[in-house]
């Protein structure tokens, strides 16, 4: 049996490669090698479908066109894609003022967060949300409208997506399905208010109302499925604290509904969900002393009800909070005793219920952070 070995294959003037047409197949059992470099090397008019492993994610990514971008290769199993990815974006600490750090994780494993990029500008009391590909940042304090985000796939500062229709989104809440992010805007100057927007997360654009909260919103957290979007609402205008819960659909434009209640009138916790499941991390309560609390609450979002007692966290409260499907995570905040911030991560098992254990650390000790993850009950 003849054979024959080609190690290289380039067009007549030696510039690149032939173009192959039709039906093309590979027999062999081995691989073959994919063109292999860093993000900063995309080349700059790629065509849709163009595959390439990426050397900073190091995962295969391809084009899927110019408002969608590159994106990394799915799997059906977070093992076989390297886990889900959380981003923790901006924070702040007494001391040494705010941040402009955005730093991730993979939910799968444990240790300590890694540097992702840079805010152009320092960020904290936003709002956060995730869709398949982007993590999303909007509004903060100082007084800021905007909406920015980053691709989970690679590393690198954020992008420009548009702007919240409040003077100031300050203290927000958001959540996400695959193709909708909403946002409760929770303080637009010069008060707390309950607006509700949204975005197509695909694409880039300023944002569309969507109703309104049952009540004015500050300091809230979110929890999503595939459906429905449920919030605890954090304190009103009147700057009192509540335990209120409501809920959208969020393929639908429209006024939040009731949906229950906390087990206490608390802000300041982070929320995440897997599709099933909705945790509130930690928690903050005034004037009742210890203000700060460790306690984790959780709902079934499919069905209304008041919270239920999950565990206890390693910290206590305004932390930044992402999911996989399995884990709940938890990323600095504030505790009590001894009464400082924190660098702490710690995380959960959302359909068991104990307290949280150690993850790793932040990379800067910080509370006031926002959190998004490609990997939450809403995808």
């Amino acid at each position: 049996m003849s054979e024959i070995r080609v190690n290289n294959l380039s067009n007549e003037s030696n510039t690149g490669g032939p173009s192959i047409s039709g039906i093309t197949t590979f027999s062999s059992p081995y691989f073959f090698i994919p063109p292999v470099g860093s993000t900063a090397e995309r080349p700059d008019n790629p065509q849709k479908g163009e595959l390439r492993f990426n050397t900073d994610s190091k995962h295969l990514e391809y084009f899927k066109g110019d408002t969608i971008g590159w994106a990394e290769v799915e799997a059906s199993n977070d093992e076989l894609n390297g886990g889900n990815r959380g981003v923790f974006m901006g924070g702040s600490a007494d001391g040494a003022g705010v941040f402009n750090t955005i730093d991730y994780i993979t939910i799968s494993t444990l240790g300590n967060a890694t540097d992702f990029g840079d805010f152009s500008s320092t960020r904290q009391e936003g709002g956060g949300f995730g869709s398949p590909t982007r993590g999303f940042h909007f509004g903060g304090d100082p007084a800021l409208n905007i909406i920015e985000y980053v691709t989970f796939s690679s590393t690198g500062n954020p992008t420009d997506f548009g702007d919240t229709t409040g003077d100031q989104s300050k203290h927000g809440i958001g959540g996400a399905d695959r193709t909708r992010g909403i946002m409760y805007l929770g303080w637009a100057n010069p008060a707390r208010v309950n607006n509700i927007e949204y975005i197509t997360t695909a694409s880039t654009g300023n944002a569309v109302d969507f109703g309104d909260a049952t009540d004015e919103c500050y300091d809230g957290a979110g929890m999503t499925s595939s459906t429905r979007m449920v919030s605890a609402l954090g304190s009103n205008d009147a700057g009192a604290w509540t335990n209120a819960m409501d809920y959208i659909t969020i393929q639908t434009k429209g006024n939040a509904a009731d949906f229950g209640d906390q087990i206490g009138t608390y802000n300041a916790s982070c929320g995440y969900s897997n599709a099933v499941r909705g945790v509130l991390h930690g928690a903050y309560q005034y004037p009742t002393s210890p203000n700060h609390m460790n306690l984790i609450q959780y709902i079934t979002i499919a069905t209304l009800g008041n919270a239920q007692d999950f565990g206890d966290s390693t910290h206590a409260d305004q932390g930044a909070g992402c999911s996989s499907s399995t884990r709940g995570i938890s990323a600095g905040g504030y505790n009590v005793s001894p009464g400082v911030e924190v660098n702490t991560i710690d995380y959960i098992q959302i359909m068991t219920l104990g307290n949280a254990l150690d993850f790793g650390d932040l990379t800067v000790v910080r509370r006031h952070v926002q959190g998004a993850s490609n990997g939450h009950g809403g995808l």
